[in-house]
């Protein structure tokens, strides 16, 4: 088991996980922007769960908008930007299947641990 009490500060970063799958916060200011038209996940998908505040995911090139609330499943090499288009932080919580990341933040290149 782990377990972390999540705290959400501006960035991005890789919270627990397993050889299976992945937990992480990002959080983005005001205005603030994280990946784009060459950001994708070549070997694991992307559950992205907003927490608090608005903003945009442009997955593949169509936009969707996101809130508190929302649940977007970006599947593996889906082409993909999230945008905080509101007022205040865009707080999300994102699980990978498999990990896409090491712990120190750095993407893996398959998707896999």
């Amino acid at each position: 088991m782990q377990h972390e009490d999540v705290s959400f500060r501006t960035g991005f970063r890789v919270s627990v996980g397993n050889a299976r799958s992945q937990g992480a916060v990002m959080v983005l200011p005001r205005g603030g922007k994280e990946g784009g038209p060459d950001n994708r996940h070549k070997g694991a998908d992307q559950w992205l769960i907003v927490v608090e505040g608005r903003g945009e995911a442009i997955i593949n090139g169509r936009t969707i908008d996101i809130r508190a609330g929302s649940m977007v499943l970006i599947e593996k090499g889906d082409r993909h930007e999230i945008r905080n288009t509101g007022r205040s932080l865009l707080k999300t919580v994102n699980v990978y299947l498999p990990p896409a990341y090491t712990g120190a933040g750095e993407e893996l290149p398959t998707g896999k641990g």
